[in-house]
């Protein structure tokens, strides 16, 4: 047992260790959603987030000791947004087609997201820099880190919130989608990419390839959005 513990303190030094255990924690949950036929509620990232946090807690790790390793993980969430322009100049003509429809549902969905969050959080009696937090979390990660210390929020409690949003936002969206009788996908793909960033995309791509593209789509310009109007919705409101 001692032998077992110094292994894992030695171990616990080398940053590639947490990045390894990341990895891990998302291919198994990949299996689990795999197994479960891809169940909304089987959501891979929300099962590694479940298996790393039981790791984290029962190792006594803090979070600054896992990020510090698994941090390529987060810096390639940048690259991975900017690749999400492909999906747009690959279905170029079929955006200019329904242009009007897009940009009318982007600009209310990308409102009612921060709107929402906002006044639910204001009259649940939160106020300042956590209240302000929730304005850009269904921007993608990148994107809402940066919106968020310019509004006065908190990066770090954003980043959970981002994270929460895209979990939820996949698990309910097929079956939200599928009672209201949405059936085009490219529909379904754009919504999931305004209200539910990268996770929601993730998502949608397993589902169909149409609505992966939309969703990526929603995405990005989501993120452009909200970078203009969250700054201003928080100015003209607090």
């Amino acid at each position: 047992m001692d032998e077992a513990l110094a292994l894992w303190s030695y171990l616990a030094r080398e940053p590639l260790l947490w990045l390894t255990l990341t990895l891990a924690a998302y291919t198994a949950a990949e299996g689990v959603s795999a197994l479960l036929n891809r169940h909304p509620l089987a959501n891979p990232v929300l099962i590694a987030v479940i298996l790393l946090a039981l790791v984290l807690r029962g190792t006594g790790t803090r979070y600054d000791t896992y990020f510090q390793g698994a941090q390529f993980v987060h810096f390639m969430l940048g690259p991975a947004t900017v690749g999400l322009a492909l999906p747009l100049y690959l279905n170029l003509g079929r955006v200019r087609r329904a242009a009007l429809p897009m940009l009318a549902a982007l600009l209310a969905g990308s409102l009612v997201a921060m709107l929402s969050a906002l006044g639910l959080a204001w009259a649940m009696g939160l106020r300042g820099a956590v209240l302000l937090s929730l304005a850009p979390k269904s921007a993608t990660a990148p994107v809402a880190l940066g919106v968020s210390e310019a509004v006065g929020g908190i990066p770090t409690l954003t980043a959970a919130l981002v994270i929460l949003t895209g979990i939820i936002g996949a698990v309910v969206s097929t079956p939200m989608l599928n009672a209201l009788g949405v059936k085009d996908w490219r529909a379904r793909g754009f919504a999931v990419g305004v209200a539910a960033h990268g996770i929601g995309t993730a998502h949608a791509f397993r589902i169909h390839p149409t609505a992966g593209a939309f969703s990526g789509i929603g995405m990005g310009l989501n993120a452009i959005l909200t970078a203009v109007l969250a700054p201003l919705v928080v100015g003209l409101l607090f």
